[in-house]
């Protein structure tokens, strides 16, 4: 399978040249030249368990890697997960379901594609002989998901840039207290979308690429989309026969990685009828499938800092589809947005979704009625998706990481702080960071001091 870039402008590549080029030569983001047909392989893929799952799954992809590799690199990815089912289904109600998806090494559903990506990136530097300078940047949990994937990986660097301030204590010390020498955790003044609109600068400067062999653990990068695809897929594959094509995924999301990874799904035939886009004050989202307008808006620090974003760097992925693969119109719009800030679009109401918002006063109540009610302890996030949830219709609502990331709020939902022993651990562990500004240069010029 060949995979091409979303702009239209760059070569296409096979699926190992997908990962490790991350971002597409034109900047635009890569996907499958042709998705395939998985409902042939629904009914065989039922009872195989997670891991045999992501692997059938991957094989559809990723035909340029040994098929003796991908198993073990599948196999080894959820290993140390906490959970016998890797992504157990909780069901509260005979119509709401929880999927929780923070069984992995740092309690975030990030893991699920990150364990995998740095295994791929093993495999990588094993078949190349070439070292890997692997750049993110982190709203919370994708940077300690990252770093967890990538430690004691031999040839790998590790830079992640987060907004100074702007991600729970707890998420900051799991970035900032491995004692990893080849981790750099970069603080920045300012917030998620500057950090990465920085990176894609870096990304885009192709001679500094591949000087320091350069690649992405964000979701622009095509492995983290597909590997989240998997849990989506388990998950559908466990639910009655009966309510499977009526059960709406309620996926709390703030950069469209999450909920996109799910939607792709029905381009390729599994029958999903609604994806529920929940939002927290930062609702670019939602204003975009209620209006039709994708605006920028100043980002507000709230109770949900992993969605603090107003640009969503994975909704070029779906408007390439949305435009029916029209590359020229896709770099038409990404430059009218990038010059505007505002552009608009029409026809969302039959692509199967729909949205909510949630202000950052009703996140605590929300987790506070949802352990009255069903004596179940959600995290903030995981509280967007409860809000206006249609009466008589099954919801799987994705919950996205432990209560235990966030006290702070917990507590301020008048309920006791929940811990675990991880965690815990951190707490007496020194900070390492480092701080820098969040531009182009400054970035580069640190990575190059850095690699050694």
């Amino acid at each position: 399978m060949r995979f091409v870039s979303t702009r239209g402008e760059a070569p296409p590549v096979t699926f190992s040249e997908a990962v490790a080029h991350g971002l597409a030569p034109d900047g635009g983001l890569y996907l499958p030249e042709e998705l395939p047909d998985l409902r042939p392989f629904l009914a065989q893929w039922e009872k195989l368990p997670y891991h045999e799952l992501c692997l059938a799954f991957f094989e559809l992809f990723a035909d340029d890697l040994e098929q003796s590799k991908l198993a073990r690199i599948a196999e080894a990815s959820y290993e140390n997960f906490t959970h016998p089912e890797i992504a157990p289904i909780r069901h509260l109600d005979d119509k709401l379901s929880v999927l929780e998806l923070f069984h992995g090494p740092t309690l975030a559903f990030k893991d699920f594609a990150l364990q995998l990506l740095g295994n791929l990136y093993e495999e990588q530097i094993s078949r190349t002989g070439r070292d890997l300078s692997v750049l993110g940047a982190t709203s919370g949990d994708t940077g300690a998901a990252a770093i967890s994937g990538l430690l004691g990986k031999k040839g790998v660097k590790v830079f992640i840039l987060y907004p100074n301030g702007r991600v729970s204590p707890l998420q900051e010390r799991q970035m900032t207290c491995t004692g990893a020498s080849n981790v750099f955790p970069l603080a920045i003044d300012g917030t998620f979308d500057d950090a990465q609109s920085a990176l894609k600068e870096v990304f885009n400067d192709h001679e500094f690429k591949e000087r320091v062999g350069l690649s992405a653990v964000n979701s622009i990068n095509l492995a983290r989309i597909l590997a989240q695809s998997v849990y989506y897929l388990s998950a559908w594959l466990r639910l009655p026969k009966e309510s499977r094509e009526d059960t709406v995924f309620v996926v709390p999301t703030g950069n469209f990685g999450n909920v996109f990874a799910g939607w792709l799904l029905s381009r390729m035939g599994v029958p999903i009828s609604e994806f529920r886009v929940a939002t927290n004050r930062n609702d670019v989202l939602h204003r975009l499938f209620q209006t039709g307008e994708y605006a920028l808006g100043p980002v507000s620090a709230s109770f949900a800092p992993s969605m603090d974003i107003q640009v969503a760097s994975n909704f070029e992925r779906f408007l390439y589809y949305f435009l029916e693969g029209a590359s020229e119109q896709v770099r038409e719009f990404m430059s009218n947005f990038h010059q505007r800030g505002n552009v608009r679009l029409e026809g969302f109401s039959d692509l199967g979704f729909s949205s909510s918002r949630v202000s950052d006063p009703e996140i605590p109540e929300i987790i506070k009625s949802i352990h009255a009610k069903y004596g179940y302890l959600v995290d903030p996030h995981t509280a967007c998706s409860f809000k206006d949830l249609v009466p008589d219709r099954p919801h799987l609502v994705l919950a996205t990481a432990h209560p235990a990331k966030f006290p702070a709020v917990i507590q301020e939902a008048g309920l006791p702080e929940p811990t675990t022993s991880s965690l815990e651990a951190l707490k007496d562990k020194e900070i390492v960071r480092y701080s820098i500004e969040p531009k182009k240069e400054s970035i580069e010029s640190f990575i190059l001091e850095n690699i050694g």
